[in-house]
C-alpha cells in the first residue's frame, strides 16, 4: 500500500489555473519572471491570494498612500502593523482598526458578522492590546422583503452572538437602509483596545532559529478563496456555491486566545505575533518574513487538522478563525506552551526561521513552496496599478436638479413624522438592545453623539468613539462626501466632550476596473485626506472593500469613518438630549437649508439627487473649538450635531432623549422645507441655563460662529412654530417603534 507522500503530488500549473485563483494573465507571467519557472499549485494558490485586492490592495494603494498616514499621536505608521496605535500619554496608546466582512454576510450573514467582529478583535489583541469595545457600521437595501429582513436579523445575531460570548462592549455603529445596498450589504467592524506602549507586539519575524507556532484553533476546509474569490469579485449566480468561503468562528475560543496571547507577550517570550485571518497561513509566514527581511521553514504535517486529508494547498489557504501565528524566542517555548496549558489553548510548533529569506513549504516530505517572501506582499513585489478614471455621467443629472420642480403635495407635519419613522434614521434600539453595551464596566454613556468609555488603567480619562458616514453625500459629490464622512466624525465625537486625534476608515465601492467607480473612489480619498490634515486626525489603517455591486446594482461609495476622540476629564462631558426645564436652545452653525441629498428628498420624493451640502473645513474647526470651550466650560448642558434628517430630527431626537420626559417649544421664524429638514453642516443644536447665554456669545463671536436661540425646553410637549405640536411620549412611541412595527 502507498503512503500518503508517495501519493502526494501537485496539480499543474499553467495559465489557466492561474485565472481560476483570480490572477490575470499578465501577473501569471510576472509570478513566472520572479520564480524563473512554472510555479506549482500550493504556490499559485498563494500568489492567488496574496496579489488579491483583499490582501495586496493593488488597485487602490497609490490612492491610500496619499492620506496623512503618520504624525500627530500615531505610534505607528498606517499599514506598518495589524492596527493602528494612538498615543494617550502616561505610558498608554489606544489601538483600533475597521474592517469589512461584506461578502461573507451577503451569503452567510450570521456567520459573516461574527467572524468579522472576531477577526478584527485579534487584529487588536495581537498588538498586546485588551479590547474595550466594539463597533460597526452596517448597510441593507430597503427594508421591505424578507431577504432584508434575513440579512439583518442574521447579521445583528451574529455581531451581537460573538461580541457577547467574547465579552467585548458593542457601544455604537450605524445602521441605513438604501435599495442600492440590496445584493450588497456592508458589514463593518471596529474594535478598540488599550495596551502600554512597552508591551506592544509586533507582526515581524525575526531571529533565525527561532521556532514558529501555530496556536489556537485547528485548521479546516473553512475559508478557503475567501480574501481571493469572494471578497474580490461581485456577487453573480455562482454566488450561492461559494458558501463554504465563509469562515465559522468559535468566540469561546478566541476569548481564550485572547488571554493567552496577552500572556505571552506579558511575559516577554514573544518576538512576533499575527493573526491568520484573510488568506490563513500563507499570509501570515509571508508578511511576517517580508517584514522582519527572513525566512520561514514550514512542515504541514505538523499543523492540526480538522480533516486529514487537506493538501497543502487547503491547508495555506484556509481562513480557520481563532488562529494565530507566533514567533518564541528559542529557548522560551517550555514557558509559551505552559501559558497556552493554562488557559486551555493549543500550541504547536510547525516551523523555523531562517536567514534565507525563503518561505519553503512542506507536505508529506514534498517541498511544495520553495520562494521568497517578499514579492508576495505589498511594498515588495506585489503589482500595484493606476485605474483609468472617468467622472460619472449621472453627475450631470444630479447636479443640475432644478428643487423648484419638485411636486411638494405634502404639509410639514406629514414630512416630518414620515422622516422620524424612516428605517434609517428611527431608533435602533431593537438591534443595539441585542448588543451587550455594559460588559467590562468600562460603557460610561452610549446615548449620545458618540460613545464615550472610561479608561480604568487612566483614572478619570476616557475616549469617545464613533463611526459615521453619509454615502448619499459621496454618491452626489465624492470629494465633499469623503470630507464630510470625517468632519462628521469628528464633529460626533466634539459633541459629547473629546477631541478628535485620529481616524481608522473601510473604504467600500464598487468594481475598480469601471471607471466612473474609480473617478469616485480617488475623488473621495482625496476629500478624506484633505479633511484629516486640516483636523490633524492622521488615518492609522484601515481595510478597502471593492466590487461591492451585482449586475443588478452598485452601491453608493461609503468611506466608512471610525473616528478616535481623547477626553482628559470624564467630569466635562455632555449628553445629547435636554437635561433641564426651562433651559434655552441655541442653534450653533450657519443654517444654510441645502436639501441636496437629504433625507427629506428620499422619503418624501423618492430621490437621491443634488449636490452634497458644502462644508467649509476651517468653519468646522472653529465650530469645534466653540462646543469643546463650552463643554469643557460647562457652559452648555448638552449638545447634538444636525446630521441626517436635518433640525427638525436633531430637535426631536433631543427631546426623546432627554433627562425626564423633556420637550421643546421651537420659534425659528418663517418655516420652509430647507431649514427643517436641510442637512447644511457644521451646525450643532446645544442647551443651556439662559444665565450661560452670554458666555457661549462670546465663544461664537470670537470664532465667528453664528448663534441663535431658537426655543426653551419644556415638560412633556413638542412643538415647531408651524410643523408640529405633539408630546414627546407620542414622538419615542413612533420613532422607537418604527423598526419592530415592520420586522414584526
Amino acid at each position: 500500500m502507498k503512503t500518503d507522500k508517495e501519493l502526494y503530488s501537485e496539480i499543474a500549473v499553467d495559465v489557466n489555473v492561474a485565472k481560476e485563483c483570480g490572477l490575470t494573465e499578465k501577473e501569471y507571467e510576472m509570478i513566472c519572471d520572479i520564480l524563473g519557472r512554472v510555479p506549482t499549485y500550493t504556490e499559485i494558490g498563494i500568489y492567488g491570494v496574496m496579489w488579491s485586492e483583499h490582501c495586496s490592495y493593488k488597485n487602490s494603494i497609490k490612492q491610500l498612500k496619499t492620506l496623512p498616514r503618520s504624525g500627530g499621536r500615531l505610534l505607528v505608521d498606517a499599514g506598518e502593523e495589524n492596527a493602528g496605535l494612538i498615543d494617550i500619554g502616561h505610558g498608554y496608546a489606544i489601538c483600533f482598526k475597521i474592517e469589512s466582512h461584506n461578502h461573507p454576510s451577503a451569503i452567510e450573514p450570521f456567520q459573516g458578522a461574527a467572524t468579522g467582529v472576531g477577526g478584527i478583535l485579534r487584529d487588536i489583541f495581537s498588538m498586546g492590546a485588551r479590547p474595550i469595545a466594539a463597533l460597526n457600521s452596517l448597510r441593507f437595501g430597503e427594508l421591505t422583503t424578507p431577504r432584508i429582513k434575513y440579512l439583518l436579523r442574521g447579521v445583528v445575531e451574529g455581531i451581537s452572538h460573538y461580541g457577547n460570548c467574547f465579552g467585548v462592549p458593542t457601544v455604537g455603529g450605524e445602521i441605513y437602509f438604501e435599495d442600492c445596498y440590496h445584493d450588497n450589504p456592508l458589514v463593518n467592524a471596529m474594535a478598540v483596545g488599550i495596551v502600554k506602549t512597552d508591551k506592544t507586539a509586533s507582526a515581524g519575524a525575526t531571529g533565525p532559529g527561532n521556532p514558529v507556532f501555530i496556536v489556537g484553533s485547528s485548521t479546516g476546509k473553512d475559508g478557503i478563496h475567501g480574501a481571493s474569490l469572494l471578497a474580490s469579485r461581485e456577487f453573480d449566480e455562482l454566488t450561492e456555491d461559494m458558501r463554504p468561503t465563509v469562515q465559522v468562528g468559535d468566540p469561546f475560543s478566541e476569548k481564550l486566545l485572547l488571554e493567552a496571547t496577552l500572556e505571552l507577550i506579558d511575559a516577554g517570550v514573544v518576538v512576533g505575533v499575527q493573526d491568520m485571518g484573510a488568506a490563513g497561513i500563507c499570509c501570515s509566514t509571508s508578511e511576517m518574513s517580508a517584514k522582519g527581511k527572513v525566512g520561514m521553514k514550514i512542515d504541514l504535517d505538523l499543523v492540526p487538522l480538522r480533516e486529514q486529508n487537506m493538501s497543502a494547498y487547503e491547508i495555506m489557504l484556509s481562513e480557520s478563525q481563532e488562529r494565530m501565528l507566533f514567533i518564541i524566542e528559542k529557548g522560551k517555548e517550555a514557558e509559551a506552551i505552559r501559558i497556552c496549558n493554562k488557559w486551555d489553548v493549543p500550541i504547536t510548533q510547525i516551523g523555523e526561521i531562517t536567514d534565507s529569506g525563503v518561505l519553503e513549504i512542506y507536505r508529506f516530505g514534498n517541498l511544495v513552496v520553495n520562494m521568497d517572501a517578499e514579492p508576495l506582499v505589498l511594498g515588495g513585489g506585489a503589482p500595484q496599478y493606476d485605474r483609468e478614471t472617468k467622472e460619472p455621467e449621472y453627475l450631470k443629472l444630479t447636479r443640475n436638479f432644478d428643487f423648484t420642480q419638485l411636486n411638494i403635495n405634502h404639509t410639514l407635519s406629514d414630512a416630518f413624522w414620515k422622516i422620524l419613522k424612516s428605517p434609517s434614521l428611527a431608533s435602533k434600539k431593537w438591534i443595539f438592545e441585542q448588543y451587550d453595551s455594559q460588559v467590562r464596566t468600562n460603557t460610561v454613556d452610549i446615548t449620545g453623539d458618540a460613545a464615550i468609555m472610561r479608561l480604568k488603567e487612566l483614572p478619570g480619562m476616557g475616549i469617545a468613539v464613533k463611526t459615521d458616514c453619509n454615502s448619499k453625500f459621496v454618491y452626489l459629490n465624492p470629494y465633499v462626501g469623503g470630507l464630510i464622512a470625517v468632519a462628521e466624525a469628528a464633529r460626533n465625537v466634539v459633541c459629547v466632550g473629546a477631541e478628535p486625534v485620529g481616524i481608522t476608515n473601510c473604504l467600500n465601492f464598487g468594481n475598480p476596473y469601471d471607471p466612473e467607480v474609480y473617478w469616485t473612489f480617488k475623488e473621495a480619498v482625496k476629500g478624506m485626506g484633505d479633511a484629516c490634515r486640516a483636523l490633524n486626525t492622521p488615518v492609522t489603517g484601515g481595510n478597502v472593500s471593492f466590487h461591492n455591486e451585482s449586475r443588478n446594482r452598485a452601491i453608493f461609495p461609503t468611506p466608512t469613518i471610525g473616528m478616535l476622540g481623547l477626553i482628559d476629564d470624564l467630569n466635562k462631558t455632555s449628553k445629547s438630549g435636554f437635561q433641564n426645564e426651562n433651559d434655552v436652545i441655541c442653534l450653533v452653525g450657519n443654517n444654510r437649508e441645502e436639501l441636496g441629498g437629504s433625507e427629506y428628498l428620499k422619503v418624501m420624493h423618492d430621490l437621491v439627487t443634488g449636490d452634497a451640502p458644502m462644508l467649509d473645513i476651517e468653519e468646522e474647526k472653529r465650530l469645534y473649538k466653540v462646543i469643546l470651550d463650552a463643554i469643557g466650560n460647562k457652559i452648555i448642558n448638552s449638545a447634538h450635531d444636525i446630521s441626517d434628517g436635518g433640525l427638525a430630527l436633531c430637535l426631536a431626537e433631543k427631546a426623546i432623549k432627554s433627562n425626564g420626559n423633556l420637550g421643546a417649544e421651537i420659534f425659528i421664524g418663517e418655516n420652509t422645507i430647507g431649514k427643517l429638514f436641510g442637512e447644511s453642516q457644521s451646525r450643532v443644536v446645544v442647551s443651556l441655563s439662559d444665565d450661560n447665554f452670554a458666555k457661549l456669545e462670546s465663544l461664537a463671536n470670537a470664532n465667528n460662529i453664528e448663534l441663535r436661540k431658537i426655543g426653551q425646553v419644556t415638560k412633556e410637549r413638542f412643538s415647531i412654530e408651524g410643523c408640529i405640536s405633539t408630546t414627546v411620549n407620542e414622538l419615542k412611541l413612533a420613532y422607537e417603534g418604527a423598526i419592530p412595527e415592520i420586522m414584526g
